[in-house]
């Protein structure tokens, strides 16, 4: 299979992409000699979410580091644009009812059909169910192809309500499957790795993700935006989740119960949609909770998170958590489930919990014992442990392929590292994703 080759054969008066009678699939936006990486998505956000921002950011890297990415994800309709991050495609995907606005890449000879004409080095997938055929399609091509696990698939099961031993077997036969379909499975964490680990997967590599360290600054801390919110005696804690199931967004407002119980002052700013949304407001009435929908403004968001006094990410199968890791960027301590992936990230620079609302309450009373200056510069600190140079280039690695342009990001201040308890293996893996 050439690496450069277009085309395929699609039906008479449509391209085999999908796209519209007559329309062509350009050759390349990047060119320069690099590998063209296509990446599929589903379930991405319609406007914001982790896995959009790392789509996005890894993106960014790949053509910065000298190769061309393209990204193909669903949409209302087919697009084909230029961006940043290099190619975007979208094709027709059908919402899923009751998900907030997801949508899903359903019929595959269309994507077949895009994917031969698009003649891809790489691919990469980020779906490890509605698009795991593709790992058959890659061995049938000789494209070298990796899954990369967002989320545990035992930990997703679970919050959808399968008992603990059912949803880990379940988990064990789809991972089992993944592993021999793909040349290798990336995770973004050890936490992340386990449930792989577990199943004897071999082809298992490591690499973290990141978090924009320029665009995510404690300056980005307003008086105003903090006095909308809360009083000055009152401690404003944020959560900035995706408002489902998986998401555990009700953890926050039995935190926020707990302290009010206790005489704590606190408010709670929800910043996110999904379909809890109504459920949650409904459950809040009476509660000092401010529910603000989708922050579509960075920079809002961004002033938003290095305004409150802890944030909260209660979600227990987070792989990572770039919403938390964003607000430890801008200063802010985060209090995570121990269910999750995030102790391996926050550190000692933030407290984690059991997934309930008093020990929620308890960690959140931790963070806010400590002095305010010192809990802000441990949480940037530990942030900056976390650059999205070293992912894009552990993400490379992990295609095997070269970095032929340095990827630029803004130098700073590396803290010693932390080698006590949980916190090491993620070091490790921050430290030695590119060896």
């Amino acid at each position: 299979m050439s690496g450069r080759a277009v085309g395929g054969s699609g039906g008479a008066g449509s391209h085999p992409s999908g796209a519209p009678a007559g329309a062509q699939v350009p050759r390349s936006y990047g060119g320069g000699g690099g590998l063209r990486i296509v990446r599929l998505a589903n379930f991405v956000a319609p406007a914001s979410g982790g896995l959009r921002t790392a789509l996005r950011e890894l993106g960014t890297g790949y053509a910065a580091a000298g190769h061309d990415p393209v990204l193909v994800v669903p949409g209302e309709r087919y697009t084909d644009r230029q961006t940043e991050q290099g190619r975007v495609i979208t094709l027709p995907g059908p919402l899923l009812p009751g998900t907030g606005g997801y949508r899903v890449l359903t019929d595959r000879r269309r994507v077949a059909a895009l994917l031969e004409s698009l003649a891809p080095d790489r691919l990469e997938v980020s779906d490890r169910t509605t698009l795991r055929w593709t790992g058959a399609w890659s061995r049938r091509a000789r494209v070298p192809a990796v899954m990369v696990s967002h989320e545990t698939a035992d930990g997703v099961l679970r919050t959808w309500g399968l008992p603990e031993g059912l949803a880990r077997r379940a988990a064990d036969a789809l991972n089992l499957r993944t592993a021999h379909t793909y040349a290798r499975v990336v995770c973004t964490t050890e936490f992340a790795e386990r449930e792989f680990v577990r199943i004897g997967a071999r082809n298992v590599v490591r690499a973290p993700l990141g978090v924009d360290l320029a665009g995510r600054h404690p300056a980005l801390r307003d008086p105003e935006v903090r006095a909308r919110h809360a009083r000055v005696e009152d401690a404003l804690l944020v959560m900035c989740s995706r408002l489902s199931v998986e998401k555990r967004p009700g953890t926050a407002l039995d935190a926020l119960e707990a302290l009010l119980r206790r005489g704590r002052r606190a408010v709670l700013v929800v910043a996110g949609d999904g379909p809890l949304r109504g459920r949650l407001e409904q459950r809040a009435r009476g509660l000092p909770v401010t529910f603000l929908g989708h922050l579509a403004d960075r920079t809002e968001l961004g002033a938003l998170q290095a305004s409150a006094d802890v944030c909260l990410a209660p979600g227990p199968a987070e792989t990572f958590g770039l919403a938390a890791l964003e607000a430890m960027a801008c200063g802010t301590p985060v209090v995570a489930s121990a269910s999750s992936a995030l102790p391996e990230v926050v550190g000692a620079a933030g407290a984690t919990a059991a997934d309930s609302g008093e020990a929620f309450a308890d960690a959140v009373e931790l963070l806010l014992g400590r002095p305010e200056r010192e809990r802000r510069e441990a949480a940037r600190a530990r942030a900056e442990l976390f650059g999205w140079r070293t992912a894009v280039e552990a993400f490379l690695a992990a295609h095997d392929a070269p970095v032929r342009r340095p990827v630029g990001e803004q130098p700073v201040t590396q803290p010693e590292p932390v080698r006590k308890g949980v916190e090491a293996p993620v070091e490790k893996a921050v430290e030695g994703a590119v060896r």
